[in-house]
């Protein structure tokens, strides 16, 4: 059996280096991805010196069964294992891994390639790439690294094309371009705003920077040192059980008060997470995302403290602000760009220049709008379904994808953050680890009973070879 793995971040690697074996029984596994991101994903390679780790190190290993790996690869003391680490040494932990079970492994092969289509074939699947070359496979699991970004809604077409939009902050190093004394305006404020902040402090800008967002919410800042672990109380447990947010909301609310850190009470919620997202009504998902997403993520999602520290001085220095506002139109003028901005609650229409109109609305997994090559291809083939919230794909409970009939697709998993819609907590490292473990445990299940007949005698490289006609 082949199982091929679409995506070649951190949850793919991950799945691959679960799967990865030394046995001659094992399935051939098979992880394409593109060569920018090969195994450290965008969020660990498409990075600066100095974007920081959002959790401590002794968090963050990507194996399962051994949460601190990575502070273990790097010999770290009892400090350095609560410390903020670049996420430079994240992605070049997440290489080694990678290779390391590569070269151990019989059954494990490496793409650098993009995969842009996937048909199915009998039982299984034809995957397409885009050199024009294809294979099949038997099992495939999408864990796609992210969504391009969309543009923003309001964004002239000429503006958009232009230098003075930065759609992507890290692609091509935009960040370069921008002057000192530049005026910036960055619409999000949460943690990709933060890195955005950090990268410019870095080049010495001088110039205002601007944040909106429909809040006008910071991410929170982690202590210095861990919170002591909390047990949750009877009231969050009753409304966990309900799948209420409102009683929920008002336990956390009353908890707050009488717990030393309300930070060991967001942690303390998050085992239970997944849980109450998956027996909550459509209503109550509704009621969650317009009501209380921007606070949770604020407080769920925190800084680490240097990096809350110097968003703090820029603020108080007025380098900085922050406003709760909504973009309306931008376009492109002769030396700015054109702004339109409603305050939260006002009426009034205010006009702006800006010399840079910077994206950082962080992590795109709507899949209607999406303009991903492959993502697009499933979407519009009805291959797969978007979740109604726009958080993802649907999914089954073993995270098989469900089509655009309603019906699941045997043989073609989902694993990632594209898994929102189903999980709503799936895209931090301890939840996505887990979740390959699940999949990777579903998978090896299947071996005895999955098999398209498609040729054994033939391996990846003269599937390949043939295909292309050499």
């Amino acid at each position: 059996m082949r199982i091929t793995i679409i995506g070649a971040g951190f949850s793919g690697s991950t799945l691959a280096t679960l799967l990865a074996s030394d046995s001659n029984g094992a399935a051939e596994v098979c992880l394409v991805g593109v060569e920018e991101t090969f195994a450290r994903g965008v969020a660990y390679g498409e990075t600066r010196p100095e974007h920081v780790l959002n959790v401590r190190a002794s968090h963050l290993g990507a194996d399962p069964d051994n949460p601190q790996e990575f502070a273990e690869w790097l010999h770290l003391g009892s400090q350095g294992r609560d410390a903020f680490l670049p996420r430079l040494a994240y992605g070049e932990y997440l290489t080694h891994r990678l290779q390391q079970a590569s070269d151990r492994a019989s059954n494990l092969s490496l793409l650098r390639q993009e995969a842009i289509a996937i048909n199915r074939i009998g039982d299984g699947f034809r995957v397409h790439l885009d050199d024009g070359s294809y294979f099949s496979s038997d099992q495939v699991v999408l864990a796609l690294v992210a969504l391009p970004p969309q543009r923003l809604t309001g964004v002239g077409p000429r503006l958009a094309r232009d230098a003075r939009y930065i759609a992507w902050p890290w692609q091509d190093d935009a960040l370069n371009q921008i002057e000192p004394d530049a005026r910036v305006l960055i619409i999000g404020a949460g943690l990709t705003m933060a890195d955005v902040v950090a990268s410019l402090a870095q080049r010495k800008h001088r110039g205002q920077i601007v944040a909106t967002s429909r809040h006008g919410l910071l991410p929170q800042t982690h202590t210095a040192t861990p919170a002591a672990p909390i047990e949750l109380p009877p009231s969050v447990h009753h409304a966990l059980r309900k799948h209420d947010v409102r009683q929920l909301v008002a336990a956390l609310r009353s908890l707050s008060h009488v717990v030393p850190d309300w930070r060991a009470a967001i942690d303390a919620l998050r085992p239970h997470t997944q849980a109450f997202w998956r027996g909550a009504s459509a209503q109550e998902r509704r009621r969650f995302l317009r009501h209380v997403r921007s606070y949770w993520e604020v407080a769920r999602h925190r800084l680490a403290p240097e990096i809350g520290g110097l968003l703090q001085s820029l603020q108080d220095s007025g380098q900085l602000k922050l406003r709760a506002a909504r973009l309306l139109r931008a376009g492109l003028r002769a030396d700015s760009a054109e702004v339109l901005i409603r305050e939260r609650g006002q009426e009034q229409i205010q006009v702006e220049h800006y010399d840079y109109v910077i994206r950082a609305t962080g992590l795109d997994t709507d899949l209607l709008r999406s303009t991903h090559p492959l993502a697009s291809h499933l979407r519009d083939s009805g291959v797969i379904s978007a979740d109604v919230h726009g958080l993802g794909l649907n999914v089954t409970d073993d995270f098989e994808v469900i089509d655009q009939h309603g019906h699941r697709v045997a043989g073609l998993s989902c694993l990632g953050p594209l898994l929102r819609g189903h999980l709503w907590e799936i895209t931090a490292v301890p939840e996505l680890r887990k979740a390959a473990k699940v999949l990777a445990e579903r998978l090896r299940a299947s071996e005895s009973t999955t098999s398209t007949g498609r040729g054994k005698t033939r391996s990846l490289g003269q599937e390949l070879a043939l295909s292309t006609g050499f």
